[in-house]
């Protein structure tokens, strides 16, 4: 599978609009939630793993791949890492996670009515 970028065909877009190949990375099954468990510590393949309720190894090593491959995460020393541009990414996300929170609550207030 290979990894979505800008200026490439994506799933759902030929047009190779950058913010087309973000929600088809972020799309795939475990790029977020990796993303998210990075967002504060660096972390070991294990310990990712083991965050990510016990994905398969293999999952997470092609995960992974397509991670540093977009540029988002950075292998070192002390395990894996956000880079700049994973780390901007999500603080980028923040006011999307305020909104679902504000919606989650509408949904509340609204099915009790």
């Amino acid at each position: 599978m290979t990894t979505p970028v800008p200026k490439k065909s994506v799933r759902g877009s030929n047009s190779g609009v950058a913010i087309m190949a973000v929600f088809d990375l972020l799309g795939r099954k475990w790029n977020m939630r990796i993303m998210w468990e990075l967002r504060r510590q660096n972390l070991s393949f294990r310990a990712i793993q083991q965050t990510c309720d016990g994905m398969s190894p293999s999952v997470l090593n092609n995960r992974m791949k397509q991670l540093m491959e977009a540029k988002l995460v950075v292998s070192s020393s002390n395990g894996y890492e956000l880079t700049q541009l994973g780390q901007s990414l999500m603080n980028t996300l923040d006011p999307l996670r305020n909104w679902s929170q504000e919606w989650e609550t509408e949904l509340s207030v609204n099915s009790s009515e």
